[in-house]
């Protein structure tokens, strides 16, 4: 018996370094067809290797890593508050796609390197963007 569960425990260890990686961050929202903000689930994962949006209402986006032309963050700053921004720009055969999420303070620094380091892109910094994101990686 205890050689059975030995060699159970060895499979499972196993399997669990060869499988690939998944980062979520569950507090970001999508902008829908109508502009509006819905709350969402962001995931990064390599087994699908795809950037997929599970929104609260709505259909789910599968962008995979290799369809991303390009991405780009920006903070304003306005009426409605501060807003940290990352626009996904892909493609679906001939025709150019955006996708637009509303991240969290707390979360947007984690959330750009979790793109960098799973889709292989930096994400371009527009605006007065940089400033913002050069002081909140000091107080990290």
């Amino acid at each position: 018996m205890r050689r059975i569960l030995a060699v159970l425990f060895l499979i499972v260890a196993v399997a669990s370094l060869g499988s690939a990686e998944e980062t979520s961050f569950r507090h970001v929202r999508m902008l829908n067809l109508k502009g509006k903000r819905v709350k969402a689930v962001l995931t990064f994962s390599d087994n699908d290797k795809a950037a997929e949006v599970q929104p609260d209402k709505g259909a789910a986006v599968s962008v995979p890593f290799s369809q991303i032309d390009k991405a780009s963050y920006e903070f304003t700053e306005g009426v409605g508050g501060k807003t940290h921004w990352l626009q996904i720009y892909y493609h679906e055969q001939d025709s150019h796609k955006l996708l637009v999420l509303v991240m969290e303070k707390r979360d947007y620094l984690h959330i750009l390197d979790a793109f960098k380091a799973h889709t292989g892109i930096d994400a371009e910094i527009l605006g007065n963007a940089d400033k913002v994101q050069h002081a909140d990686r000091r107080q990290r």
